[in-house]
């Protein structure tokens, strides 16, 4: 069975590194492109400071660079995600404290004449 093109795919011409690549993306071409322009920075960086490497080496740091930041991202993503429930749960226990408040004042004017 043959893949069928995606219609909702447009074809990108990227450089990283002085190679051109042809890449689709569902996606803003201009996104692909800013990335790849990233990428290029990074890598061409790499190869500068580390003086006569090849391009795979470079893209291997340039991939361990990336996955570093990643980690650090994730784990800054899940300290936030526990702040944010450690707050909502004060929030709703402060809530609940005032609607417990709130409730008798309620019920002793429902029962006054």
């Amino acid at each position: 069975m043959m893949d069928t093109p995606d219609k909702n795919k447009q074809v990108v011409r990227i450089t990283i590194l002085n190679q051109t690549y042809t890449v689709s993306t569902a996606g803003d071409p201009r996104d692909t492109e800013e990335l790849a322009q990233q990428v290029d920075e990074l890598m061409s960086s790499i190869a500068r400071r580390a003086g006569n490497l090849d391009s795979t080496r470079t893209a291997v740091l340039a991939c361990l660079h990336l996955a570093d930041r990643l980690r650090a991202t994730e784990r800054e993503l899940g300290e936030l995600k526990q702040s944010i429930d450690h707050k909502a749960r004060n929030f709703m226990s402060l809530l609940d404290q005032a609607f417990s408040i709130m409730e008798p004042a309620a019920s002793e004017t429902e029962t006054q004449p």
